[in-house]
């Protein structure tokens, strides 16, 4: 009888039915570290990596993981083709018009050694300023005949180059008035006009060239000794560079 008894308190006893909750919570705890490491190595930074730690942190029970010491990473820069491209030809065109000023420089270089001719070269090309005194009488634009052939040796250069040429004139800030020439502005125009002709006779593309008349209005020099005066008056003949600095549009408003 006694037996029977203990033996119905024990079938009484009821099934515990939630101990598959341990297991379930272990695994959503589990599942859930597992998408936070993902997301974490996605893009290391600072963020993240905090996010990681403290997920784990208490996923497990503890506090959220030390502080990293720099751990952020960089960005890296994104490849441009286009920007790549571009440097590529600033390269080559810079290489290509420093062999220029090096001809131009060598076949001037009498002229240079005297102090009459000047090259130089910036991000606007190439220049090689002549002293009028080389090309012209005073007070005329008709080149003198053993000027001819200086210009000849810079247009046998020119030709074979495929560059836009501008030939300035320019003047000293004494005032000129005569039946050929009303003023310095129309002296340094036609003497840009004549060293351009005679690019053309030369062989040189007339479609490359143009001739600009600046007068008194872009010294070199301080007009107040006739030194610097005749440094003013001069002819400077600029190849301009191919791929110029990219000009910035000004907002209007």
């Amino acid at each position: 009888m006694q037996y029977r008894r203990a033996r119905r308190k024990f079938d009484d006893e009821p099934e515990n039915h939630e101990r598959w909750l341990i297991s379930y919570s272990d695994f959503i705890t589990l599942l859930f570290a597992f998408f936070v490491v993902m997301y974490a190595i996605s893009a290391v930074n600072i963020g993240k990596y905090k996010i990681f730690s403290d997920a784990l942190g208490d996923a497990f029970g503890g506090k959220g993981a030390a502080q990293p010491t720099n751990t952020e990473v960089p960005n890296l820069p994104i490849p441009n083709p286009a920007l790549k491209r571009r440097n590529e030809l600033l390269r080559k065109e810079k290489e290509q018009m420093t062999k220029l000023a090096q001809d131009l420089l060598s076949t001037m270089a009498p002229l240079v050694k005297e102090g009459k001719v000047r090259v130089t070269q910036n991000s606007r090309g190439v220049s090689v300023e002549i002293n009028a005194s080389v090309l012209f009488d005073p007070g005329d634009a008709r080149l003198m005949p053993e000027s001819v052939e200086a210009l000849r040796a810079v247009a046998a250069l020119l030709k074979i180059d495929s560059h836009k040429v501008q030939v300035e004139g320019h003047t000293d800030n004494q005032p000129i008035a005569n039946t050929r020439f009303p003023s310095n502005w129309e002296l340094s125009a036609v003497r840009a006009s004549s060293v351009v002709r005679l690019f053309i006779d030369a062989g040189v593309a007339p479609e490359r060239l143009t001739a600009v008349g600046f007068s008194a209005n872009e010294p070199v020099a301080a007009n107040d000794t006739p030194v610097n005066r005749a440094r003013n008056r001069r002819v400077a003949v600029t190849i301009l560079s191919g791929l110029p600095d990219p000009a910035t549009e000004l907002p209007t408003q």
